[in-house]
């Protein structure tokens, strides 16, 4: 594929010349060859324009996981049109929202999907199983829109993301030395194509000649039926989230016939923790398939980084490696003001060249305040992306991941990045995934509890978490409490879905530091009431009375609403300041005792 300044049409057409005849896209529906599928989109093509579509236009997309969904997307192309996707999964409420917001005036859809939507303001057009004859492309550019995929926005209101045709192309340009992408690979289209992971995996396999196995939503679902389809169609190129692919390596570990085809496996979308793929490198090692982790949004057009995963990797704990910028890229990492940090010091990452998107779809403020101009070489200024994520540089050359700028937690007046919380949990051989967040208790009370997949039982794996924790973090990082769930719940582009991670309670979340089952009957009068007041504000089931309150998961702010009520209950006015030397239910009831008889307390 030798690219220049064309479009993805005009590439396209020279694949079908090419392999006219070579099956192109495999799907619960049938097998179009490349030929079968240009004449199919042609047909879309044709009817686009006679409605008035043409170079410029906004055109929806809403398709199912069939042969038709490469159909439509190809022929709004085709068109001259960008295509704006939307998935089936989404409420009608969302799907009218994103038409109106893009203003496009028609939509490429289905029979199906088209009758329960009624009037939405806009042309359908309904696919069909006609085909026309290939016409050339319309006059679109490589600096024309290919796309606007609309993301989740901070402010709770998605934005679309414009990426041209020339973005999309040099990305196989710059990433084909690497990965030597040809006619004979067979790629899944897993992902939905409303999330920009898709356009990796259309192209990846269009633009070659490859072959690409549209996976069904049942299949997409389901770890193990996914497992089976990879199999029996031989794909040689899996592009999955890292909590995806961990549920899939499960499957695959005590499979009958694990995956022998892949050749690489790409991984994107979300934060990598290594260690989660302990299991997978113990079976199938590096070499084959080879495992890459690619950092990528969709304002830089999918991928921004080059890593491939060693098995050293797996038993390094720390920051998650992203490796190397793509060769026409530029890593900025600056401060809070915008300077560089010295080497080896987190900052913001920012980026820089062709692969950025041309901003987000009527959104010029928002577009002031993200892609912004940073002082360049010999002092030029170069237009970059603030991404809004932390990195590092690392002493090999590349980067490292550190989250999001705003999932940065501060507790008891630390700034803690959640995922070397995370990195350190996922070393544990029975944890497949984690996820640190801080859950606030009330009154501003916040702590940090962690998400655990795991299939231990939670009383048996969340004391052995908490040892853990104990002994690679400082108290600060420590978790306050542990949920341990079978899986983790996923979005529908598979990353880890926060919003529907379920509220820690005493039953379901156990504090890192186990109590002795005889503890309780040890205690005396004073210590009993004392550890009562400990269980009702840490929201523990029993505490200990040797064991530090910030042990337990106590932050400041619980610490002293804890004091509060026991001096309540006592009656005693006693200062915080006595727990200096030591905040356990003993030592606080030797200074109530004390206090009440007018003595001094006891060592």
């Amino acid at each position: 594929m030798e690219s220049g300044e064309r479009t993805l049409t005009e590439l396209f057409e020279d694949v079908v010349a090419r392999f006219p005849d070579r099956v192109a896209v495999t799907a619960e529906d049938r097998e179009l060859t490349y030929q079968e599928l240009d004449h199919r989109a042609a047909a879309v093509d044709r009817r686009l324009r006679k409605a008035g579509v043409g170079t410029g236009s906004l055109v929806a997309l809403l398709v199912p996981r069939t042969s038709r969904l490469v159909a439509g997307l190809l022929g709004i192309l085709k068109s001259g049109a960008a295509y704006v996707p939307l998935d089936p999964g989404y409420p009608r409420e969302r799907i009218a929202w994103t038409l109106k917001d893009s203003g496009v005036t028609h939509l490429v859809t289905t029979h199906e999907l088209a009758e329960p939507l009624g009037d939405l303001g806009v042309g359908f057009v309904v696919l069909d199983e006609s085909a026309a004859a290939s016409e050339p492309p319309a006059t679109a550019g490589p600096g024309d829109l290919a796309y606007v995929i609309y993301t989740s926005g901070s402010t709770g209101v998605p934005k679309g993301v414009e990426v041209e045709h020339r973005s999309v192309v040099r990305l196989f340009d710059v990433t084909r030395d690497w990965y030597g992408f040809d006619e004979h690979d067979v790629w899944s289209l897993f992902h939905s194509v409303a999330f920009d992971f898709s356009v990796w995996e259309v192209w990846g396999a269009l633009l070659f000649g490859g072959r690409l196995v549209v996976v069904s939503q049942e299949s997409a679902r389901s770890p193990e039926a996914f497992h089976e389809l990879l199999r029996e169609q031989g794909v040689t190129v899996l592009n999955q989230t890292p909590s995806a692919f961990v549920r899939l390596a499960a499957v695959d570990e005590t499979a009958r016939h694990p995956l022998t085809a892949p050749r690489v496996v790409v991984l994107g979308g979300e934060r990598l923790e290594p260690a989660a793929l302990r299991g997978w490198f113990d079976r199938h090692g590096g070499e084959r398939p080879r495992l890459v982790n690619m950092y990528g949004i969709t304002e830089a057009t999918v991928h921004a980084s080059y890593r491939p995963v060693t098995a050293d990797d797996i038993s390094a704990p720390g920051v998650s490696p992203i490796g190397v910028p793509l060769p026409d890229l530029g890593f900025h990492v600056l401060d809070e003001h915008g300077r560089p940090v010295a080497d080896g010091s987190p900052g913001e990452l920012y980026l820089s060249g062709p692969g950025l998107a041309r901003g987000y779809l009527g959104r010029p403020e928002l577009n002031k305040e993200r892609f912004v101009e940073v002082p360049g070489p010999a002092g030029t200024l170069l237009r970059c992306y603030r991404t809004g994520d932390r990195v590092i540089a690392l002493a090999d050359g590349g980067y490292g991941y550190l989250g999001r700028a705003d999932d940065q937690m501060k507790i008891r007046g630390y700034r803690i990045e959640p995922g070397e919380i995370e990195a350190v949990l996922v070393q544990h051989a029975e944890v497949s995934a984690a996820v640190a967040v801080a859950h606030d208790y009330g009154a501003g009370d916040l702590r940090i509890v962690a998400y655990v997949a795991s299939g231990t039982p939670a009383d048996a794996l969340a004391p052995r978490l908490g040892e853990r924790a104990a002994a690679v973090l400082p108290p600060h990082m420590r978790p306050s409490a542990y949920v341990v769930l079978t899986e983790l719940p996923l979005t529908l582009n598979g990353k880890v879905d926060r919003a529907r991670l379920p509220a820690p309670t005493a039953e379901a979340a156990l504090a890192p530091v186990a109590v002795a089952p005889d503890t309780a009957c040890e205690l005396s009068g004073s210590e009993r009431r004392i550890a009562l007041i400990w269980q009702s504000v840490l929201e523990l089931p029993e505490v200990g009375r040797d064991t530090d309150f910030f042990d337990l998961g106590g932050t400041s702010l619980s610490l002293l609403r804890m004091f509060g009520q026991v001096n309540e209950e006592f009656g005693t006015d006693l200062d915080i300041t006595v727990l200096i030397e030591g905040a356990t239910v003993e030592a606080l009831a030797r200074h109530v005792d004390a206090a009440l008889s007018g003595t001094a307390p006891t060592a």
